[in-house]
């Protein structure tokens, strides 16, 4: 087997911590894999993983080896561009963004990345929840809110604003809050985390220190799009990004309320692995994507 190939069945074992795994995301027996890490071990003379019926883990030599793949395989796949497609970079890359991200502004925006950059493709994931960018070899990842990641790469993007929003039907109703003493009154629309399952209580900056309160609420979701759409069903109040209801805001189905009395901004970041080997494609993605959320969020 090719050197280069047999590097990358080797990191994606190890970024995996599994021969199976690894084996379906290259679309390879897992035989094939097993035989390559075999080749490899032979060829290089040592030992590079330790295996349990679990986990797969690299040795030091393992771990040594792993570094300067990643480098090599960075290397060649530059080169490989430049030359195939001129100067432009190529290949795919896997993304993943918040939903209402993806679907309000990343996807939209897509031609005009595939126009500057028609050599690269792109997978695309949105989901609210927090993917894991190693174990399933995701090149960058956008996140949104509080980081628990550890040895991964970040580049802050920026706040992104919150705002109090209630249905007009909604307010018609209960009437509308004008104090944070009225949401004793009020209900909300629970919003569970799709990671951790906890509840998110309302919040509120008061003279710089975080204050928060548990709302009455009839119904608890783990998704923006039943958040917002229970909100539109005059079943409560949100705490949601403008960016995300502008449009409902613009027409008068949404209502913004309580401008005071607002929750600490969310920080976005732009995660991703390995700075030393981070390829052309993965740079130019994410510099066009901070220039557009600069633009259509911050």
């Amino acid at each position: 087997m090719d050197r280069i190939d047999l590097f990358r069945i080797f990191t994606r074992v190890i970024d995996t911590t599994s021969f199976t795994r690894a084996a379906d995301l290259l679309g390879l027996p897992r035989s094939s894999v097993s035989a390559a890490i075999a080749e490899l071990e032979g060829r290089v003379g040592a030992r590079l993983l330790h295996r349990t019926t679990r986990k797969v883990s690299p040795t030091n030599d393992g771990l040594a080896l792993y570094e300067r793949c990643l480098r090599v395989i960075a290397d060649v796949e530059e080169t490989e561009g430049l030359f195939r497609r001129g100067a432009k970079p190529a290949g795919t890359l896997r993304v993943d963004v918040p939903g209402r991200i993806g679907r309000l502004i990343v996807a939209p925006a897509l031609p005009s990345f595939f126009k500057e950059y028609p050599g690269i493709d792109v997978t695309l994931g949105v989901t609210d929840r927090a993917v894991d960018l190693i174990g399933e070899s995701i090149d960058c990842v956008l996140r949104v809110g509080s980081l628990t990641d550890s040895g991964l790469i970040a580049r802050s993007v920026g706040e992104l604003s919150l705002i109090n929003v209630a249905s007009s039907g909604y307010l018609a109703e209960h009437g509308v809050p004008y104090d944070v003493e009225d949401l004793k009154t009020h209900w909300a629309v629970n919003y569970a985390s799709p990671t951790t399952g906890r509840v998110e209580p309302w919040e509120w900056i008061d003279d710089g220190v975080l204050q928060t309160l548990r709302m009455r609420s009839r119904v608890t979701v783990n998704g923006a799009e039943a958040y917002i759409a229970c909100c539109l069903a005059d079943l409560g109040l949100i705490q949601i990004p403008a960016y995300d209801v502008r449009n409902y805001l613009n027409s008068g189905q949404l209502i913004d309320v309580l401008p005071n009395h607002r929750a600490e901004p969310l920080p976005m970041t732009l995660l991703y692995s390995h700075r030393r080997h981070l390829t052309h494609r993965v740079k130019v993605f994410v510099d066009w994507l901070m220039a557009l959320l600069e633009r259509e969020i911050l």
